[in-house]
């Protein structure tokens, strides 16, 4: 169950482009430290470095004084990278459809779409201000 995860790392990284280094960096280290399996490492690269640039970008608005938590948790069925921002937070079921004709062209839109079709499940808490991304072993 997803109630019992565990937390087995976490950072606090700057609003910079920088921490998207130090993300992956974490990434690599759980993903290798868990043993999973390569094609999921790539879904977890993909989407928990978006959900970091989106709360570098859209939460934190680039101020380089607030900063983004990422957790990684874990159980014997899942693993959960958990990504706070400390922004203002938004409705998620505000985001418009990439997929609608009127979205297909824009340069930007899809990261949160991305996310959710590269994670097993994912949600948002804390006003928007957190996205808990879940992967099944």
């Amino acid at each position: 169950m997803k109630q019992s995860l565990q937390l087995i790392h976490e950072v606090n990284l700057p609003s910079t482009t920088t921490s998207i280094t130090e993300v992956e960096t974490l990434i690599d280290k759980a993903c290798a430290e868990l043993n999973l399996h390569e094609d999921l490492y790539g879904n977890i690269l993909i989407a928990v470095t978006e959900a970091v640039n989106n709360a570098l970008i859209h939460g934190n608005k680039m101020d380089a004084s607030l900063m983004i938590h990422v957790g990684v948790f874990d159980n014997t069925e899942w693993v959960c990278f958990s990504v706070k921002d400390q922004g203002q937070g938004f409705d998620p079921l505000q985001i418009p459809d990439p997929t609608a004709p009127e979205n297909l062209m824009k340069e930007n839109g899809r990261g949160v779409f991305l996310m959710q079709n590269l994670a097993d499940e994912m949600d948002f808490e804390e006003n928007g201000t957190r996205v808990n991304i879940y992967f099944k072993k």
